[in-house]
C-alpha cells in the first residue's frame, strides 16, 4: 500500500488538475475519504496526513469506529454515503454531519422526525438512480420533483443530488445529467465521482467526490 500521505497528495493533485481544466477552483470540491470496511488503524494515518472528511456506508460500522477516532483526532466531518434504513434515522442524525442517500418518502418522514427530536439539522443529498438500474437505490428521475418538494415541506436541509453511475459505462453523460437536474431544481451541491472516475466528475461540476480505494487500497 502506498504511503497514506502520498496517496492523499496524489488524489488532491488529481482533483486540482481536473478543476484547473474545468476552470474551477479546487477548493470548490470536497474530498470525502471513503473509509467503509477499513479499520480504525488504517484510517488514523490518513487523518494524520491531514484528511478531515470521511464517508461510511453503514451506521453500525461507523458507530463502532468513529467515536474513538474523533476523540483521538478532534474535529472530523462524517458523511453517510450508503443506503439508510428508516429505523436507523435517529442514529444517523446523531452521528453524521451529512447524509447522501435520501431516496424515498418514508426516509423524509423519519429524518425530519429525528432532526426535530435531536434539535440538529443535518444536510442531505437526494440520491438519484441516474441509470434507472433496478438493483440500485436512489429516487427515479421522474419522481425527483415530488420527493424534493416533500423534503422541502418537511424542512429537511436538502443541499444537492447524489448518484452512482452504472458500472462499465462511460460516466460523463450521467454526471452531466445529474448536474442538469441539480441546476433545474436550484440545488448547488453534486455528490458524484469515485476512485475510478472522480476527475471526470470534477470536470463536470462535482462538489463532493467519494474516494476510497485510491486512498486506502483494496477494501478490508
Amino acid at each position: 500500500m502506498t504511503d497514506p500521505a502520498q496517496a492523499l497528495r496524489d488524489v488532491r493533485n488529481r482533483i486540482d488538475h481536473a478543476a484547473k481544466i474545468a476552470q474551477r477552483r479546487a477548493d470548490e470540491v470536497t474530498l470525502i475519504a471513503v473509509s467503509k470496511t477499513h479499520p480504525a488503524a488504517a484510517i488514523a494515518p490518513v487523518i494524520a496526513a491531514g484528511q478531515r472528511v470521511f464517508g461510511e456506508n453503514r451506521v453500525q460500522e461507523a458507530q463502532d469506529k468513529w467515536p474513538g477516532l474523533r476523540e483521538q483526532n478532534g474535529a472530523i466531518e462524517l458523511h453517510l454515503i450508503g443506503q439508510l434504513q428508516s429505523n436507523k434515522a435517529d442514529d444517523a442524525v446523531a452521528l453524521f454531519d451529512c447524509i447522501h442517500s435520501l431516496d424515498r418518502s418514508s426516509l423524509v418522514t423519519a429524518l425530519a422526525r429525528a432532526m426535530d427530536q435531536a434539535g440538529r439539522q443535518v444536510p442531505c443529498f437526494i440520491q438519484v438512480n441516474i441509470g434507472a438500474e433496478e438493483q440500485k437505490g436512489g429516487c427515479a428521475i421522474p419522481e425527483l420533483p415530488a420527493l424534493l418538494a416533500e423534503a422541502r415541506d418537511a424542512e429537511l436541509p436538502v443541499i444537492g443530488l447524489m448518484c452512482v453511475p452504472p458500472l462499465g459505462i462511460e460516466p460523463a453523460p450521467f454526471f452531466a445529467l445529474l448536474g442538469k437536474l441539480a441546476d433545474d431544481h436550484g440545488l448547488p451541491a453534486r455528490s458524484m465521482g469515485m476512485s475510478g472516475d472522480f476527475e471526470t466528475a470534477v470536470m463536470l461540476g462535482a462538489t463532493h467526490v467519494r474516494v476510497g480505494s485510491a486512498l486506502f487500497g483494496a477494501r478490508g
